[in-house]
């Protein structure tokens, strides 16, 4: 990988620590490029491209932070001495000294599987594709309609003053089509589609015309938003809430992935974004949910937008446990958060870091971020045999609103669409569909688990975090579940 660049790098991060940087890394972002186009009623009403080439500098001074940022090819060498000046100024009022752990030199590079890139693609026949499914979305009942399509592609170069090397190109796509209708009460509804897969195969343009994964749903939506349309309203009271992943997504997106980000546990998301229940001596102790649950961070599923190689400080990526039947056991973390975790506790907790410092582009630094959040498939069969087994419940999909606690210790949710069961079989459907609960009593109530034919790997194409706020991308690979005694529908 060693070229002008990274020779410009390498002299630049020898020159810092000759005058006392205890670590410095570079990220050059070669080339970022964002995409949207957004159709309404068959009409482009949005058609957006972003490109942001730039360096980003991290420098570690006395136990401060420093970073600073650019995108002028000329204004490297005072990039370097900015953040170095950053760094400086922080150790003067640092409270906690920040630890890097040592790392041995490595070189590694990753490429998404792709097959065909959006760039290769013109845009008449990206619009035309988009038409195509808005005149499968039109019915009588349809009084809306609407059609997103999301490309990234990202070429990054990381170096640091270990002689750790990585370059990574990565690509994502994310679509998503939508229908709204009003129900006899003016009440309106909507059913939407999002692009998903099985976590395997590629991540190029070629996903958006699987029929399975995005471009056949329409059909399926417009029935349900019918059905939904004139649908009794959902009764309140407690029953078997069967998740599919639709749903489930963000239900372990927003209570088991933001709560086990460590830094938010060590207390630094409090201010924005909210902090977490767990504390650094609930793990190996607590018991997060039944013996059911068992969840997994990292690269397991290399089709997802949270697979990308390495992080954003040079750890490569591995899969490993963040739960373990029921027991929690690892947090989503970086190597400094790690090092500070273990300091605070005065034992070893990690091992290592999660590979979880991401950043959102070359003008943010790296913080503790969600990757691949997944729960293991189980051996509660299919989908028909969990609904077989369930004597009063509800089956739900695709959120629709959301409130979660401050620290993450509930929530509540309303959902596109529901499903009622008894005595094993589906009996009709519902709508104003919603559950809540508190998220130990929650998982601790989990019984049942989808076997390996139930996953989908879900894409999340903007979770914020942060001050100031940063996007990211990532997946969560989710099969079917069964939760106990759940409170659904809205008290009258």
């Amino acid at each position: 990988m060693k070229n002008e660049k990274s020779q410009i790098l390498q002299e630049q991060i020898e020159r810092l620590a000759k005058l006392g940087a205890d670590y410095v890394d570079a990220r050059i972002y070669q080339f970022d490029s964002y995409e949207t186009l957004r159709m309404f009623n068959g009409v482009l009403d949005e058609s957006t491209a972003l490109l942001e080439p730039g360096l980003g500098v991290r420098v570690l001074y006395k136990g401060a932070w420093g970073f600073a940022a650019t995108s002028g090819k000329a204004e490297i060498e005072k990039c370097f001495d900015r953040a170095l000046q950053n760094a400086r100024a922080a150790s003067e009022i640092v409270g906690l000294p920040i630890e890097m752990p040592k790392e041995d030199a490595c070189s590694h590079t990753y490429k998404s599987p792709v097959e065909r890139k959006y760039s290769d693609v013109s845009f008449s026949d990206k619009v035309a594709f988009m038409s195509d499914i808005d005149e499968k979305l039109k019915a009588s009942h349809v009084k809306q309609r609407m059609m997103q399509l999301i490309f990234q592609e990202m070429n990054i170069y990381f170096l640091n003053s270990e002689g750790k090397e990585t370059s990574r190109n990565l690509f994502n796509v994310f679509g998503k089509m939508g229908i709204f209708g009003i129900d006899s009460d003016g009440g309106s509804h909507r059913r939407t589609a999002d692009l998903y897969s099985n976590g395997y195969g590629t991540r190029g343009y070629e996903m958006l015309a699987n029929p399975e994964l995005f471009a056949n749903h329409a059909e399926r939506i417009k029935k349900e938003l019918s059905e939904t349309l004139v649908a009794p309203k959902l009764e309140y009271g407690k029953r078997s809430l069967i998740m599919l992943p639709g749903q489930g997504f963000l239900q372990v997106h927003e209570t088991i992935g933001h709560p086990l980000e460590l830094d938010r546990i060590l207390g630094y998301e409090l201010s924005f974004a909210g902090g977490s229940f767990v504390k650094l001596d609930s793990f190996g102790k607590l018991r997060y949910g039944s013996d059911k649950l068992s969840v997994s961070a990292g690269c397991a599923y290399p089709n997802s937008p949270g697979t990308t190689g390495c992080d954003d400080e040079g750890t490569e990526q591995r899969t490993y446990l963040l739960i373990d039947k029921g027991i929690l056991v690892n947090a989503l973390s970086s190597r400094s958060s790690v090092c500070e975790a273990n300091r605070k506790a005065g034992r070893t907790i990690f091992d290592a870091s999660g590979a979880s410092a991401r950043s959102t582009s070359f003008y943010r630094p790296p913080i503790d971020r969600m990757t691949n959040v997944n729960v293991l498939p189980g051996n509660d069969g299919t989908l028909a045999d969990i609904i077989a087994n369930t004597e009063n419940g509800i089956i739900l999909d695709t959120p629709l609103s959301w409130s979660i606690g401050s620290n993450r210790e509930h929530f509540h949710f309303g959902c596109e669409y529901g499903q009622i069961v008894k005595d094993g079989k589906i009996t009709g459907t519902v709508k104003n569909t919603s559950y809540q609960g508190h998220t130990l009593d929650f998982y601790n109530s989990l019984s049942a688990v989808g076997n390996e034919s139930t996953l989908e790997l879900r894409q999340v194409e903007n979770c914020g975090k942060g001050e100031p706020n940063q996007v990211l991308e990532l997946g969560h690979g989710i099969p079917v579940m069964k939760f106990e005694n759940v409170i659904t529908g809205e008290r009258k």
